[in-house]
């Protein structure tokens, strides 16, 4: 037919004669047959226009009819106007076939709808349509992306009591959905079952449990997948070969995956981009760099593209935040023996690693060397340098640098003055970070709850405490919504210049903010009221944070314990020590020094020992 030749457009010039003559009127067959045409020559306005045109005519769609136009809007992922005409499908008493639902059904899993899915799912079966192992694959593999293989594991094993036997794209998918969840034990149950019920295992079903087991480190049991794979007299793949050189290089094991990159070679198996990306990578990483340029000289004479200067500068960074910038600076070397050029985030990333292990002579060497290279020093780049003077104690260097970003025409963000009024308060210089404030005002900046946050702590880390409180009150009357952070700060500031009854008002009404107190906001007020002698109030507290779910930090369960034993509190202080597990929470030097103070010997509590849990009722000064 014209249609089936993709000539619709002549197949609808005949269709109109037809319309014109009195003895042969196109019927349902005949639209349905050209719209169906048009959807598949990719004409959905067509479509869709002879639709309108066919029901003008008197002509009454028929499921075929309904189902060719919801199935071209399903694949082009048109489902808002798919439901549109399955509803209207069954308002005019059409009733959807099992073609129509498994389109819905396919289109709403293709886009990761899972829920859609279900509810059409649910919808098909309860009009008493039998799924067919299309539609069955297809909810499967919507329920499997999205984390669900549970729920995919029900319908898998539901097909069958459905007159459905699980094909491989069945076992395929469920694989897949458990290897992703990391249910390795399902995984293999599953595929001895496959195995059981005489479905041959292809390439794919064992690149997915390969890849399962390589990616978590568990490469013995990956190689006896792959030993059972060529035992079938299949051929590990160019997957196979990419997911084992991956998976050794990232644990270090470079020989061995030099070892699978030979082999696959030599089995006639041609490395992909992802096997040189491996290798280079973990080449890189563990300083291998004579045999990671011999590898991408390598994939240049093979016309593949090298790693990009992206690729390089993600290995850089890692390094450098690992505290390897020597390494780090290795490997811009080799970015430029291979002829990658760097780029601004090259330079910033190597800026970056010298700054972080205090060598700001060679991390301005290094921002010299940019400029010379013709780029431009962007913002994160002096934010990065002026940081580092900052934490190195060079507050004037990082002024100095702050100062040259004007002449540079790089304008400071937040980011730029929250570091210099860090730097200035942790240098002590009060009035100075005063005056940057204005100065971040004046320019127009906009102020940050981290600069809030920076600020009122600083003045308080100065003894400025009052002034913090004044500050706080004052933006408070303005409607500036705190975060916890800051609302932590100024409980602790309140309890430092003994204006308690506003630090437990400030307390109370964190609820009122929509907030919720944290482990910080719990363990501050703790530890305070325990100063002031406040045993009872601080037990209340604990409880509060113990029924908040907060999580208890060794750090405090510690500090309640000194602080305990140094008011004589020794019952007390016990039931804390029974806390001490070991793990999560541990006994510190310090508490561990204190209790051989006050119980050993000639302590002043030797004779109250017994108060204390068993395993810490020492003999001889030993705990």
């Amino acid at each position: 037919s014209l249609c089936d030749d993709s000539r619709s457009q002549q197949a609808l010039g005949l269709l109109q004669v037809m319309a014109k003559g009195d003895d042969c009127s196109p019927g349902v067959l005949s639209y349905s047959t050209l719209i169906h045409g048009f959807f598949k020559e990719g004409e959905v306005g067509k479509a869709c226009n002879l639709f309108h045109e066919m029901m003008r005519q008197g002509v009454v769609p028929d499921v075929v009819t309904y189902s060719s136009i919801i199935d071209a809007l399903c694949k082009a992922g048109a489902m808002d106007k798919a439901e549109l005409f399955l509803r209207q499908m069954v308002d005019n008493s059409v009733r959807p076939d099992t073609v129509t639902y498994t389109s819905m059904i396919h289109g709403y899993s293709t886009l990761g709808r899972w829920k859609e899915a279900t509810k059409m799912f649910r919808e098909m079966t309860s009009r008493g349509l039998i799924p067919n192992i299309v539609t069955w694959n297809s909810f499967m593999a919507s329920l499997c992306k999205h984390g669900k293989s549970k729920e995919a594991a029900e319908i898998f094993f539901s097909m069958a009591a459905r007159g459905h036997k699980p094909d491989i794209i069945s076992y395929t998918i469920l694989l897949h959905g458990y290897a992703n969840e990391g249910s390795f034990a399902d995984m293999m149950n599953l595929f001895n079952s496959m195995v059981g019920d005489g479905i041959v295992a292809n390439c794919q079903v064992f690149n997915i449990l390969i890849d399962a087991y390589a990616k978590q480190g568990m490469m013995d049991e990956a190689m006896i997948i792959l030993n059972k794979m060529r035992g079938q007299g299949l051929s590990p793949d160019v997957f196979t070969y990419s997911t084992l050189v991956s998976a050794l290089c990232k644990m270090g094991r470079l020989a061995d995956a030099m070892g699978k990159f030979s082999q696959m070679i030599g089995r006639g198996v041609q490395p992909n981009t992802v096997v040189y990306h491996s290798l280079v990578q973990g080449l890189c990483t563990h300083g291998v760099l004579v045999k990671a340029k011999e590898l991408v000289n390598e994939m240049m004479n093979k016309g593949m593209l090298r790693p990009n200067i992206a690729f390089f500068n993600s290995i850089m960074d890692n390094l450098c935040n690992e505290g390897r910038v020597v390494d780090a600076h290795h490997i811009f070397d080799l970015v430029t023996d291979i002829g990658e050029k760097p780029d601004v985030i090259t330079f910033s990333t190597l800026i970056d690693g010298y700054c972080l292990v205090g060598e700001m002579e060679k991390a301005c060497g290094v921002l010299d060397a940019m400029v010379s290279a013709g780029i431009e020093p962007d913002v994160i780049t002096y934010n990065t340098l002026v940081s580092g003077y900052c934490k190195s104690g060079r507050i004037d260097d990082g002024l100095n640098l702050f100062r040259e970003m004007s002449h540079m025409e790089v304008k400071p963000t937040t980011v730029t003055y929250n570091i210099i009024l860090d730097g200035l308060f942790h240098a002590g210089r009060t009035v100075a970070a005063k005056k940057m404030l204005h100065e971040m005002i004046g320019s127009g900046t906009p102020v940050s709850m981290h600069t809030y946050d920076i600020f009122i702590r600083g003045l308080c880390r100065n003894d400025c405490t009052n002034e913090a409180i004044a500050l706080f009150q004052k933006l408070g009357a303005l409607n500036v919504k705190f975060d916890i952070a800051i609302l932590n700060s100024m409980i602790n500031a309140m309890y430092k210049v003994q204006r308690r009854e506003e630090a437990n008002k400030l307390f109370a009404a964190i609820s009122t903010t929509g907030l919720v107190p944290n482990a910080s906001t719990y363990g501050i007020m703790i530890r305070n009221l325990l100063k002031e002698g406040s045993v009872e109030e601080a037990e209340d507290m604990f409880s509060s944070m113990e029924k908040s779910d907060c999580a208890l930090s060794s750090r405090l369960i510690n500090d309640i314990i000194r602080m305990l034993l140094e008011k004589g509190e020794i019952v007390k202080a016990g039931e804390y020590m029974s806390k001490v597990d070991g793990k999560s929470i541990s006994l510190e030097a310090s508490t561990s020094s204190l209790l051989l103070s006050l119980f050993s010997g000639k302590g002043k509590y030797r004779e109250q020992i017994q108060l204390l849990p068993a395993k810490y009722q020492f003999f001889d000064g030993t705990i």
